[in-house]
């Protein structure tokens, strides 16, 4: 599956303009906050933990519209702390994300 990072592209882009360095920071930046919560996630074994780790994803996804991001976020709100589909869900995303910045 071909992962769209359109909107978050131009979220980025309207943010960045026309510098390319910007760009790739911004894009860096999201990347690492989303693992660092996703990581916060992953360890979380109670529900405040788990709570708050999936709302700072969901959070930032929505701030950068990208929407794959906020629905795996989303589910794993409405999951059970350590829930491995969810886990599994964000972490493919996420995959995806840092394959597409590779290119």
């Amino acid at each position: 599956m071909a992962y769209d990072t359109g909107a978050l592209d131009a979220t980025l882009a309207a943010a960045a303009g026309d510098d390319p360095a910007l760009m790739r920071e911004l894009r860096a930046a999201f990347l690492d906050s989303a693992f660092r919560q996703f990581d916060l996630l992953k360890r979380a074994r109670c529900d405040g933990n788990w709570t708050v780790a999936a709302m700072r994803l969901k959070g930032l996804a929505a701030s950068f519209h990208a929407e794959q991001l906020l629905a795996a976020a989303e589910h794993a709100l409405n999951s059970a702390p350590g829930e491995p589909m969810a886990i599994r869900e964000i972490e493919a995303v996420l995959a995806r994300f840092a394959r597409s910045m590779r290119r």
